[in-house]
């Protein structure tokens, strides 16, 4: 079980001068092997709840500092922040793995924090549901303590939008509020669109790991979270009363989670054939996209200085560059 907290005094390694001395605790995100020419390093991604940031390369005679690191190991680093082409990285001097037991997990993994807000406002909506058999639907999995524990602390994604402790109950929250307005606008049954947000990721508990570092199971990369959801959904329905939801139900739910993608290209078994899927899907494209976006903007690593347009292209937003750039407005 996983606290979800933010930690007063957790270095952000990204806002950090150059030159500025680190001496951390850190998680290994990634080990990545690149070579130069014939000549081959190693390249890790080291971060903590605020931030993440590559090392300065390993050389060949730099590689035993790395003996028994690995992915998802915590280590203890000493070293300093230093550049490379007008790029942030963490220049390690010395290196080594730290015992799991006792480590403060929510210092070194990203987070929401505190979910309870989220909790709230998922609930009243949840109790406020109309169609007292919907209701009952929604109550199979938002009733179950242990569903409740993972879904409070399951990411949305494993690198993209959302990809921190807590952000598949975010993105959710988010998803449910624009469906809602969408709903209002166009006329769609609120009821089944609440529904479908509520639902529309329930597989990527079954498709995600979060103990140390985010990575997919051997069931989501074998099916996808989308399929994996809408099993959860047949397990779930198959062992309540018949009388809950009829056949066509069934389908109507169903299709909710296989079309949330919208197209088949974008991994949608089928796409939207109903306008409370099509307004599933835009809100959930909606949230992805928005967060992709403030998250590209927020992250120093995508800039160079103070210049308003991203030093590359963000892959999270198909390799477009962002602009930070702002004004006032004359607001005082």
């Amino acid at each position: 079980m996983l606290t979800l907290t933010r930690l007063d005094g957790v270095v952000d390694l990204n806002r950090l001068e150059i030159g500025a001395p680190v001496s951390e605790p850190l998680l290994v995100w990634d080990v990545e092997q690149r070579s130069a020419g014939t000549q081959p390093f190693v390249v890790l991604t080291l971060g903590n709840c605020k931030g993440r940031l590559q090392s300065a390369p390993f050389w060949p005679e730099d590689l035993p500092k790395l003996e028994g690191i690995e992915r998802g190991a915590v280590v203890s680093v000493h070293g300093e922040i230093a550049t490379y082409r007008e790029r942030r990285q963490l220049k390690v001097a010395q290196i080594r793995p730290l015992p799991r037991d006792g480590v403060a997990w929510p210092a070194l993994m990203p987070s929401v924090g505190d979910t309870r807000t989220y909790w709230d406002q998922l609930d009243q909506w949840r109790h406020g549901t109309s169609a007292p058999r919907l209701r009952s639907v929604l109550d199979l999995f938002y009733e179950d303590s242990e569903f409740r524990q993972a879904y409070g602390e399951c990411p949305a994604s494993l690198s993209g939008h959302h990809a921190r402790l807590g952000g598949l109950l975010q993105h959710t929250c988010e998803v449910a509020r624009i469906g809602l307005c969408l709903a209002e606008t166009t006329g769609a049954d609120r009821d089944l669109v609440l529904a479908g947000a509520l639902l529309h990721d329930i597989g990527k508990l079954e498709s995600y790991t979060w103990s140390g570092t985010f990575a997919m199971t051997d069931r989501g990369s074998l099916c996808g979270h989308v399929v994996l959801g809408s099993l959860m959904l047949a397990a779930r329905l198959g062992a309540a009363p018949p009388t809950l939801c009829s056949g066509p139900e069934h389908n109507l739910l169903h299709h909710l989670i296989l079309s949330h993608h919208g197209l088949l290209e974008h991994g949608a078994p089928v796409t939207p054939m109903t306008l409370e899927a099509e307004v599933l899907h835009f809100a959930d494209n909606a949230s992805a996209r928005t967060g992709s976006m403030g998250e590209a903007l927020e992250d120093p690593q995508n800039f160079s200085g103070t210049d308003p347009v991203s030093a590359r292209p963000v892959w999270q937003l198909d390799r477009r560059r962002v602009y930070r750039g702002k004004s006032d407005w004359g607001r005082k």
